[in-house]
């Protein structure tokens, strides 16, 4: 089968090949997916370039441990291994994998949802890791309820789109921070306000949370924007070579019992009943992916570059 591999470090243009690898096998209680899309997030630029360097730690120190990168897919059922009862051939799927830029890959079937109906391929391959950490962040880190005045720092991102969307079925008022070209669009979504971070200092506000998908502005002045007792909630964003944003969170932390502000570090993880919740929703038409641009599986390093640049309204998805 055809994927995109990698086995050093480096700018995705010189370390990404699109080559022919061995097809996975279907052991018992997997599902075996033929690949429709695959979705691109920050994410995998950090992994394909080895950076933070901390990061190799998980990644891997010399090389990457993950061959084939992505994580986000949708597709349809190939076959299925013994005892899987949940799926069939032909099913459309979406699901969490590792391995995703691919024809093929095998994937235990307690990760794997039925595509929302209403979903292309395309917008199915959006949804997993944005939509978990934009769930997780605004649920559970940020405990939003109807009322709650919350700040989006980069809400025309992957994650931001979701935020968006989430916060406001949550029924919070929602701020949205992005630059002048991507207003339109998250007012479309749902934002009460959208402030030009090109402009506007959006740090003198009084919101109860502030969710930082940036890293653009110091930790005490995402601070100043809350009122006494709101909750600062990091994800990622900002940060050098060595450490990335690991270091600016665990300053966050360190400080943040004397800032009489919350401060919560999200690093979302997968949960079958999440991804069944954002489908639900996707399903009621409460959230819909937000995909800027899609590009063939054979121009997988230029997808990557694409996200590297910050600047991708929404997703980018490739198409295999």
């Amino acid at each position: 089968m055809k994927a995109i591999t990698q086995r050093v470090y480096g700018a995705p243009a010189d370390v990404l090949a699109f080559t022919d690898v061995a097809a996975p096998t279907v052991r018992p209680g997997e599902v075996l997916i033929r690949v429709r899309a695959a979705g691109v997030d920050a994410g995998t630029w950090h992994q394909v370039r080895g950076e933070a360097y901390i990061a190799r730690l998980a990644f891997g120190l010399r090389r990457p441990k993950q061959r084939i990168p992505g994580r986000d897919l949708a597709g349809t059922v190939e076959a299925v291994g013994e005892g899987c009862t949940r799926f069939a051939p032909g099913d459309a799927v979406l699901t969490e994998a590792v391995g995703a830029f691919a024809e093929l890959v095998a994937v235990p079937q307690e990760r794997v949802r039925a595509k929302p109906a209403r979903l292309t391929f395309a917008q199915a391959a959006a949804v997993c890791l944005s939509g978990k950490t934009a769930l997780q962040g605004m649920r559970d880190a940020a405990a939003v309820r109807a009322g709650t005045r919350v700040l989006i720092n980069g809400a025309s991102s992957g994650v931001g789109t979701f935020a968006v969307q989430i916060a406001k079925s949550l029924g919070a008022e929602v701020t949205a921070v992005c630059s002048g070209r991507n207003a339109d669009l998250v007012r479309a979504l749902g934002a009460d306000h959208v402030v030009d971070y090109t402009r506007d200092d959006f740090t003198r506000g009084e919101y109860d949370v502030v969710f930082d998908l940036i890293g653009n502005r110091s930790i005490v002045e995402c601070r100043r924007g809350l009122v006494p007792g709101g909750v600062l909630v990091l994800c990622s964003g900002g940060g050098g070579r060595w450490f990335g944003p690991f270091g600016r969170m665990l300053r966050a932390v360190a400080t943040g019992p004397f800032s009489g502000r919350r401060t919560k570090l999200l690093a979302a993880t997968f949960k079958a009943s999440d991804l069944a919740e954002l489908c639900r929703m996707i399903e009621a038409g409460t959230v819909t992916p937000v995909v800027e641009r899609t590009f063939p599986l054979c121009e997988a390093a230029a997808a990557v570059a694409h996200v590297e640049t910050g600047r991708a309204r929404g997703k980018v998805v490739l198409t295999v």
